[in-house]
């Protein structure tokens, strides 16, 4: 087996081990909303010019590896640093942020709470190690589970009781902090039924880990039906 297709072969089994943890629940590839989606797309976009950035240098070490010795002059030395510094340190860094501004402004715009008489709002107040859950429309108080209808913006407001804490629902986009004393908002929208993970982002304490919680989303049908029944075992 040549060296190539050898190498090729290890490649394609890293990735495959390295996809194989990338499922549900908590998987940012397997979008469930318009907001995840935006955020998967970057992410494909960063990681495949992030692969041939890697793929050049390597190859330009390669290269630089094998080939005969060459003496330069001062001139020389000069010129192609300035060419490095040109290119490699002004033009790649200034196209390369301004190529993810023109993806990720619209991206982040998905997230924010808009006008929209369809949203549906649910305060989220983040403690060592929990989550506490309300509905202030409808008198509803829940612990780590969240329920919300499907195809519909949800107004996520979010605080904290303590310490900085990370509010990230993976499948459905937006990461957003909990502060103490300041109130933060994220828009998430489920395009399916289904349960999704959340995790606490931001490192919180000892049992940082453990601070995680669910989200469900219902039909529309039966998320009333649910606000129905939870209003009777108040």
């Amino acid at each position: 087996m040549s060296l190539v297709n050898r190498v090729t072969e290890y490649l394609f089994t890293a990735s495959a081990l390295l996809l194989a943890g990338c499922s549900e629940p908590y998987s940012i590839l397997a979008p469930a909303g318009p907001s995840a989606k935006a955020v998967t797309t970057i992410w494909w976009g960063m990681l495949t010019v992030g692969v041939v950035v890697l793929l050049g240098i390597c190859s330009l070490w390669w290269y630089a590896s094998f080939r005969r010795n060459r003496k330069y002059s001062d001139a020389d030395v000069k010129r192609v640093l300035t060419r490095m510094v040109l290119w490699g340190g002004i033009v790649l860094p200034t196209v390369g942020i301004t190529v993810l501004l023109i993806f990720g402004i619209p991206a982040g715009n998905i997230m924010l709470p808009w006008a929209d008489e369809r949203a549906v709002r649910i305060d989220v107040h983040a403690r060592q190690w929990a989550w506490d859950v309300t509905y202030p429309q409808h008198d509803i108080e829940l612990t780590d589970e969240i329920h919300i209808p499907v195809d519909t913006p949800i107004d996520i407001h979010v605080t904290s009781a303590d310490v900085i804490h990370g509010f990230w629902v993976p499948r459905l986009g937006g990461k957003i902090d909990a502060i103490p004393g300041h109130t933060n908002i994220v828009r998430l929208q489920a395009d399916e039924v289904g349960e999704f993970g959340g995790q606490c982002a931001e490192y919180c304490g000892l049992s940082h880990a453990k601070m995680h919680f669910k989200v469900i989303a219902h039909s529309a049908e039966k998320f009333d039906a649910w606000l129905v029944q939870q209003g009777k075992t108040q």
